[in-house]
């Protein structure tokens, strides 16, 4: 039987003497030679298109979205309405270097950092959330 399986009888002896055994019968005894190693240009190919497909995807989009916030940030005023990275609404009272001062309700202000903004909301966005709480 074993002589059945690495004869080519069988499905399994022609698998095996396709994959392990041809080119050794190929070469008639003598060792296999090296194949040649190919254009180094052609191998660098998909590595540098999978840079080029990061920088397009992730890389530059995420600076665009990065220097978008930091030029809103920037040009913070005060009597602005604000939403925070933490969801607070609020108006802007003050405005510092690194911090601003946020009115969210009558006679209630905190201090949050410039880049804790996340976005500029349109003018009367409070008046519109308090009428729908009421």
């Amino acid at each position: 039987m074993f002589n059945k399986i690495f004869t080519g009888n069988t499905f399994f002896g022609t698998a095996f003497l396709a994959l392990f055994a041809s080119e050794a019968l190929a070469t008639n005894g003598a060792p296999a030679a090296p194949g040649p190693a190919g254009d180094p240009l052609a191998s660098m190919i998909l590595p540098i298109g999978l840079i080029v497909l990061f920088y397009f995807f992730l890389i530059r989009p995420q600076s665009k979205r990065h220097k978008q916030h930091k030029e809103m940030v920037a040009a913070l005023q005060k009597g602005e309405e604000v939403v925070t990275t933490g969801g607070l609404l609020g108006k802007i009272t003050s405005v510092g270097e690194n911090f601003i001062t946020l009115e969210i309700s009558k006679e209630v202000s905190i201090h949050v950092q410039k880049n804790s903004v996340q976005a500029v909301m349109p003018k009367g966005t409070i008046k519109e959330q308090s009428g729908a709480a009421d």
